[in-house]
């Protein structure tokens, strides 16, 4: 019972910010509709219930799966085994991801079928398989991440010459779509599994990060390759209308329930069939740990549901409400301070964030500190929503102006700080652009687009997921710089003393 209480407390701070600025908003320059208000304040009960059950879910039951996945087949010592079982989990995690189908279908539809919302899926998850088995075998093989990201992202800017403008923010906006609530967690755990067996305890504590980071470079390769084969054009696309002035609550969020179960329940199926097998062949667990995971999935599945109905029902409209509104001013500065502040406070309400510094402190024995890390992400992914927001406001920016210089820095840094934190810097460019900053933020940014005359609801839209994937890496880098200069003054510190005791005596 304290556990689930400390992860009320955890969400609550979380949650409450975001809520605090839409409130302030609404008194002051950006008034909503009562219906939209009030949807969106039920959706924040809902985001702060579910995140909760969400949480404590995770710790019970996805965690000890993925973790014994891993530890498994390492145990094999069959090859054949481990990319077998790598390329399958890879994929069917991918493909049931709720993200990813959502981003699917609103490229499908923009392009009037041109870019088909299953072919899309199909591709991104064969990607994604790919990915996450080289990243399995790296970590057996001992190859140093730097050089894993360094070659992945050689092979995506080579792509990427060969793209069109379009096909390139889809591409990087697919990678953050793929590494959703529950597939993060999944890595995670199985990284850990598969690191754990090592005996260089800190190749182990390395290892344990970087396998979302080398899967989501999956989906942009996966975009890109399928681009190849597709006739370049111009996406059209229109914002709709929000339905919440026009519905009542009730049918605001009981229309979308069974969707988002149905949704959540294809989410976890791949992971609970990969249990049953395992069970069966490998783990053989006690009746007493079989229930606590069942019960563990059973709230992580509750949690999720009622999580996405919050964000779905109430966040979703507000955010584009707010762009509109807040890009109908006669200056441009409220919208890129409301941009910043809400790129602060979003990102403290993803789940799979939680979940990523949570382990980052459990890994490192608490010598990096998740309040340090969740800050460091907060002010990188406000970064990126502002620097979202100039793009729109300012015709001559380009994605590529961004992501160019963006991930060469990052690839760049990667050769000069501990490969704990390269790891850890690209997972959480992976975790930072997860439900709730892919949906507020992107419909906030939608929003402005929507009613900037010079901006393209469609190209300006897409883009900014991938913005928001690379700027905690450079983020999370830096910390590491910073981590490892302290480090390295400590143990010189420290050596003098010695020396200095010695020549006393």
């Amino acid at each position: 019972m304290s556990e689930l209480t400390g992860k009320f407390k955890e969400v609550l701070t979380s949650v409450l910010p975001i809520t605090i600025i839409v409130l302030v908003l609404h008194f002051t320059i950006s008034p909503l509709e009562s219906y939209m208000l009030y949807a969106f304040l039920i959706g924040s009960a809902l985001v702060i219930i579910g995140l909760t059950v969400f949480l404590f879910g995770i710790d019970q039951g996805l965690e000890p799966i993925g973790h014994g996945v891993g530890n498994a087949i390492t145990h094999s010592n069959s090859y054949a085994v481990i990319i077998t079982v790598s390329l399958i989990l890879g994929f069917f995690i991918s493909y049931a991801e709720p993200d990813l189908h959502i981003l699917a279908n609103q490229v499908d539809s923009v392009t009037s079928g041109q870019y088909d919302n299953t072919l899309m899926v199909i591709a991104v998850s064969i990607g994604i398989g790919v990915m996450m088995t080289l990243g399995m075998l790296r970590i057996l093989k001992n190859i140093r991440l730097k050089y894993v990201f360094t070659g992945a992202y050689a092979v995506i800017f080579i792509l990427s010459l060969f793209s069109s403008s379009d096909f390139l923010a889809i591409a990087f906006d697919a990678s953050g779509a793929t590494t959703g609530a529950i597939t993060v967690p999944f890595m995670l755990a199985l990284a850990a599994g598969v690191s754990a067996i090592k005996k260089d305890s800190k190749m182990s504590e390395a290892d344990s990060f970087g396998l979302v980071g080398i899967s989501s470079t999956g989906a942009i390769l996966g975009v890109l390759i399928t681009g190849l084969f597709l006739k370049g054009g111009k996406l059209d696309g229109v914002l709709p209308e929000a339905d919440i002035t026009t519905t009542s609550l009730l049918d605001v969020y009981g229309t979308k329930l069974l969707t988002i179960a149905w949704e959540s329940f294809l989410t976890l199926l791949p992971i609970i069939i990969a249990y049953i097998i395992f069970q069966v062949f490998f783990f053989k667990h006690k009746k007493s740990k079989v229930i606590d995971i069942v019960r563990g999935i059973a709230l992580t599945f509750i949690g999720l549901v009622i999580f996405l109905l919050g964000v779905n029902g109430g966040f979703m409209s507000v955010g584009s409400q707010l762009g509109i509104q807040l890009a109908a001013m006669d200056s441009s500065i409220p919208v890129l301070l409301v941009a910043l502040l809400l790129g602060l406070t979003t990102v403290l309400a993803e789940p799979a964030v939680h979940v990523l510094t949570h382990q980052v402190e459990e890994v490192t024995g608490g010598s990096v500190k998740r309040n340090l890390v969740l800050l460091f992400l907060s002010v990188a992914v406000g970064l990126s929503i502002l620097m979202s927001a100039l793009r729109i406001l300012i015709p001559g920016i380009q994605l590529w102006m961004y992501l160019l210089p963006g991930f060469g820095l990052a690839v760049i840094l990667a050769y000069f700080v501990p490969d704990l934190f390269v790891g850890m810097a690209y997972d959480a460019g992976g975790v930072a652009s997860g439900p709730m900053t892919a949906t507020f933020s992107l419909a906030f940014v939608q929003g402005v687009a929507a009613h900037v005359p010079t901006a393209d609801v469609v190209a300006d839209g897409f883009g900014m997921i991938a913005i928001v994937a690379m700027m905690p890496i450079i983020s999370i880098e830096l910390l590491g710089a910073i981590y490892h200069a302290k480090s390295k003054k400590a143990s010189n510190t420290a050596a003098s003393n010695t020396a200095v005791i010695k020549s006393d005596q």
